[in-house]
């Protein structure tokens, strides 16, 4: 490969990610947007919080409520650019979230819902069931063609339906069958209309992928994300920024909404929290929370923010373009790329629309070779993250170059 015109990275962050690399040396990831490899202090806080179980037994949740959870929302705010820490709310997945959210939903009527077509399983499954029985309306706004989408998504939320305006609006920050990414967030969130719909993004291909700042829509917009992808922690660490006065009281709640209710209302009604606390759930398994703290103070002392990681892996995505440019591999021919970063908004994968057979052959003959992708039908997704470096991408194309 000729690197006389090839924009190669020049800082390799492998090295942090040994135990990953050590369990599978001849695995090349390129699933990073599905399941990231975790950095090695992620062990490290697996351990501690199994240490930390065995020192404290009941005593352990202290440490969690009192240490854990507050520096990960802390964290957490700083990289989102919140105000309040005490906003965020944790679960073991983002779903839990999202029943607690339509839980807020009027009761006395059908819901109604807008979101994009290109939302994922985890809420088109939910809503889908609640249409079939009739308790949501939902209005699917095409995300394609890419370019006019946030026009048409905001015009069709100012239009509303037959029966009046909407009471959630759900869109991705980044879609997950795409790529393809809001940028900035504020260009459509400010031209919805400011009514008493909850408006949730889903920020889970966005967050530590994309540099995100929420500071001028924290009192407006939830924000749902986790550690399974971009922030590097693995399962079981979910996360949701709660604005302050929307989605007071949940129908889904677990005891743990009623920490922080200093005075039970009138009338016997259940407490919750003011904060996003009221969005919690019920006993938990804290290693995730462990991880994810970790991660990010690894990536504090590093000096790595969501923009040095969004800058790493622009420069990977760069390379593996203009090595499939120069190689040309039939298998992957550039004519199918859906949205190139060089010149579009995108999340941190990389999407070739193949067909449905070709997609599925390509995925199968890669992971023969220790190769991981995936696809969606049509679509092989090709992700990319800090754990790579340019010598994984040229070995990369020199397998695609070899079918």
């Amino acid at each position: 490969m000729s690197h006389a015109t090839v924009s190669r990275p020049t800082v390799s962050y492998k090295e942090h990610f040994s135990r990953f690399f050590a369990a599978a040396p001849g695995r090349l990831h390129f699933a990073a947007h599905s399941h990231h490899l975790w950095p090695d202090v992620t062990y490290d806080a697996q351990v501690a919080c199994w240490q930390d179980a065995a020192r404290l037994a009941d005593r352990k949740w202290d440490t969690v409520f009192g240490e854990v959870l507050p520096e990960t929302q802390r964290r957490i705010a700083e990289v989102l650019g919140l105000s309040d820490p005490a906003s965020l709310a944790f679960a073991p997945n983002t779903h839990d979230f999202l029943r607690r959210l339509l839980s807020c939903l009027p009761p006395a009527r059908s819901a109604r819902i807008l979101c994009s077509d290109g939302e994922f399983h985890s809420f088109t499954r939910q809503v889908a069931r609640l249409e079939e029985d009739g308790l949501v309306e939902v209005t699917r706004a095409p995300v394609e063609p890419f370019a006019d989408f946030a026009e048409r998504f905001v015009e069709t939320a100012a239009r509303g339906t037959p029966a009046g305006g909407f009471d959630m609006i759900y869109v991705s920050q980044v879609f997950f069958n795409s790529g393809f990414a809001i940028d900035p967030l504020d260009s459509v969130v400010d031209r919805l209309p400011a009514e008493d719909a909850l408006l949730v993004i889903d920020g889970y291909h966005g967050f530590l992928a994309r540099p995100t700042d929420l500071s001028a829509i924290e009192g407006r917009a939830f924000y749902l994300s986790g550690g399974y992808k971009y922030a590097m922690a693995g399962e079981g660490v979910c996360f949701l920024h709660a604005p302050p006065g929307l989605g007071l009281r949940p129908r889904d709640t677990g005891w743990y909404a009623a920490f922080g209710a200093l005075e039970q209302p009138g009338g016997g009604e259940v407490a919750y929290a003011a904060d996003g606390g009221r969005f919690l759930g019920a006993t938990f398994d804290p290693v995730g929370l462990y991880r994810q703290r970790a991660v990010l103070v690894w990536l504090a002392e590093l000096g790595l923010t969501a923009a040095g990681i969004y800058d790493h892996v622009r420069g990977l995505q760069q390379l593996f373009l203009e090595a499939l440019e120069w190689k040309a591999p039939s298998c992957l021919p550039l004519r199918a790329l859906l949205l190139d970063p060089r010149h579009e908004p995108c999340g941190n994968f990389l999407t070739f629309d193949l067909g449905e057979a070709a997609a599925g052959a390509l995925q199968g003959r890669l992971l023969d070779l220790d190769v991981i992708t995936d696809y969606r039908g049509a679509r092989l997704r090709f992700g990319f993250g800090l754990y790579q470096d340019a010598e994984d991408v040229e070995r990369l194309v020199d397998r695609l170059a070899g079918f």
